[in-house]
C-alpha cells in the first residue's frame, strides 16, 4: 500500500468518492457534473490544492484533498486535509494512517510547511478515534462556520 499524488487518471475515481463519501456521512446527492468540474479545477490549478490517492495491488483505495493555509504567525503553509475517502472494502486496515504519514512526512521535510489540520463532524466517533491515535488532538480551535 503506498500514498502518490494524485493525477488526472484518477479524474474519474475521485469523483466517485466524493459522491459515495457525500451520500455516505451526509446523506446529499451530488451533481456529477458539478462534482467532476470542482475536482478537475484543483487539477487545473495547484493554487487550489492536491489530491493524494493510495494504491494497493495497481488499485486507488482511497483519495483525499489537501488545501493550503497561510500562516501569516509561521510564515509559512498549514496543509489542511479535506475530502477522505476510503473504499469501504479496505477500512480499518490502516489507510489513512498511510496517508496520513506520508503528509506528515512531507510537512517535515518542507521548511514552508508547519502542520496538518482537519475537522471532523461531532458525531463521528470512528474517525476522532483514528486521529487521535495518529497523535493529533483537537486542543486548540472549535471549528465555526457560515455556509451559504
Amino acid at each position: 500500500m503506498k500514498t502518490i499524488p494524485g493525477s488526472i487518471d484518477h479524474l474519474s475515481l475521485i469523483v466517485d468518492f466524493q459522491i459515495k463519501m457525500a451520500l455516505e456521512t451526509e446523506g446529499l446527492n451530488l451533481d456529477l457534473v458539478t462534482v467532476t468540474k470542482g475536482v478537475e479545477a484543483v487539477f487545473n490549478d495547484i493554487h487550489k490544492g492536491q489530491y493524494f490517492v493510495c494504491e494497493k495491488d495497481g488499485k486507488i483505495i482511497a483519495s483525499l484533498l489537501t488545501l493550503f493555509e497561510w500562516s501569516d504567525w509561521r510564515n509559512g503553509q498549514v496543509l489542511w486535509i479535506h475530502s477522505v475517502f476510503v473504499d469501504s472494502d479496505f477500512r480499518n486496515q490502516g489507510v489513512f494512517k498511510e496517508m496520513y504519514g506520508y503528509l506528515k512526512e512531507k510537512v517535515e521535510k518542507d521548511p514552508k510547511l508547519f502542520g496538518l489540520r482537519l475537522y471532523v463532524d461531532q458525531s463521528n466517533h470512528l474517525a476522532k478515534k483514528v486521529y487521535e491515535n495518529l497523535g493529533m488532538n483537537n486542543d486548540h480551535y472549535s471549528l465555526y462556520e457560515w455556509v451559504q
